[in-house]
């Protein structure tokens, strides 16, 4: 098979940036839209986009949005409709050590709402009409032997859910905190984390949803001096999932690391957005997403941003997406953004790839007497290990394993 690869790769290198003086490109303009947002000015850089915590500040998406124009908006009726959760339409189950789940946390009550403003109409809704957040905090200098888990399972195709979670990693502690969604829904979920000074935290967000569910979401987390904070994103089920993932930090020498694998079947839309705002000197961060796709109308979405402001200097970013096409009939929608506001910095850079399978890597195995089907599941396994092996949960390790060898089976079927 041909290959066919599209790549758009950059790098940029400290001290300075050719055509770049230490006031940065100057990307950042902003123009007022009364027609939409009510007189809000809307800024052309992601950082400035539009947040609240009011409903009515938010319009109902057409798809005609730039924040929307990958979305299938027309069957996201449910989810944007400012509604509370229908019932028992999921079960939240939180697996930690005593003491570290906390008293919920009502609107308004910190640290609630101190990370994550809500930056879309479903994001809005879900923090508008969950009455009370769960609040796990995790103690200072501790370093729990096991995962904390929280567990969310859907009771049925279209019954409507609400969630908001605040996740507080104390000073110098270390842990891993799985948060996995499966059953069926129309669920909104929310998460803000809150990583202390010197922490050293893994978020791992597992969509295991079954065919018909729908799942929107937001993660927010400040990430705090020396500290470590990696999110792990990892969508195999559901019919519509979209994932915005967002970091920023609050003291230097902090480290922010967001990944993600999925992979899509026929009429699956799995999206997600990343965003990394360098608003502290001396940070860094790396961001890659690795997915592949198979079956008609097949679809996945990437849009990754990363923002060096001014003050940000001796920051070190790169990101990269890359996309395996297994089949006829998908698509991949990958889109790389870097702004630079000051040309001080030890790196920034970004890489794009969407292609077929390597005849060369196909050719190596083939030549060794491994039959072709074979060769191509080693490929796409290697291909997806990669962040497989991030999570460092070895029973996590091998279900997301087994999920892609069964989708692996279906490609041949």
């Amino acid at each position: 098979m041909t290959a066919e690869i599209t790549t758009e790769k950059a790098r940029i290198g400290a001290p300075s940036i050719a055509g770049f003086t230490e006031e940065g490109e100057g990307l950042v303009s902003a123009k007022v839209d009364h027609s939409h947002n009510h007189g809000v000015t809307v800024m052309s850089s992601r950082a400035e986009r539009l947040t609240s915590f009011d409903v009515a500040d938010f319009a109902l998406p057409t798809g005609r949005e730039e924040e929307w124009r990958f979305t299938p908006v027309r069957g996201l009726a449910n989810l944007f409709s400012d509604a509370a959760t229908d019932g028992d339409a999921a079960a939240f189950t939180v697996e930690a050590p005593e003491g570290y789940l906390r008293s919920a946390l009502a609107q308004g009550a910190a640290p609630r709402g101190t990370v994550l403003t809500p930056a879309d109409r479903a994001a809005v809704v879900a923090s508008a009409n969950t009455d009370e957040a769960l609040h796990v905090v995790i103690p200072a200098e501790a370093e729990p032997a096991e995962p904390l888990r929280i567990l969310v399972h859907g009771a049925g195709a279209g019954r409507r859910s609400n969630a908001h979670y605040v996740l507080e990693a104390g000073a110098n502690s270390r842990s891993v905190v799985i948060l996995e969604h499966t059953g069926a829904a129309d669920h909104n979920g929310n998460l803000e984390v809150i990583v202390g000074e010197g922490a050293k935290l893994t978020v791992i967000s597992v969509q295991f949803w079954e065919d018909d569910a729908k799942h929107l979401a937001q993660h927010d987390a400040q990430v705090g001096k020396d500290a470590v904070y990696k999110h792990i994103a990892v969508s195999l089920g559901g019919s519509v999932v979209r994932l915005n993932s967002n970091v920023r930090f609050s003291g230097e020498g902090a480290e922010a690391e967001l990944l993600g694998l999925y992979f899509a079947d026929a009429g699956q839309h799995l999206e997600h957005r990343s965003f990394v705002d360098h608003n502290v000197a001396n940070c860094k961060s790396n961001v890659l997403y690795k997915g592949a796709l198979q079956g008609k109308n097949a679809h996945t979405v990437w849009v990754g941003d990363v923002l060096i402001q001014k003050q940000a200097l001796g920051t070190d970013s790169y990101e990269k997406n890359q996309n395996l096409v297994l089949t006829d009939g998908c698509r991949a929608d990958s889109v790389p953004n870097l702004e630079i506001e000051t040309g001080l910095i030890e790196g920034a850079g970004h890489a794009s790839s969407t292609g077929r399978f390597d005849d060369e890597h196909l050719f190596y195995l083939m030549a060794r007497g491994i039959p072709e089907e074979v060769a191509r599941r080693l490929v796409v396994r290697g291909f997806l290990n990669e962040i497989i092996q991030q999570i460092k949960v070895p029973a996590l390790e091998e279900r997301l394993t087994e999920a892609v060898e069964r989708e692996l089976a279906a490609t041949e079927n």
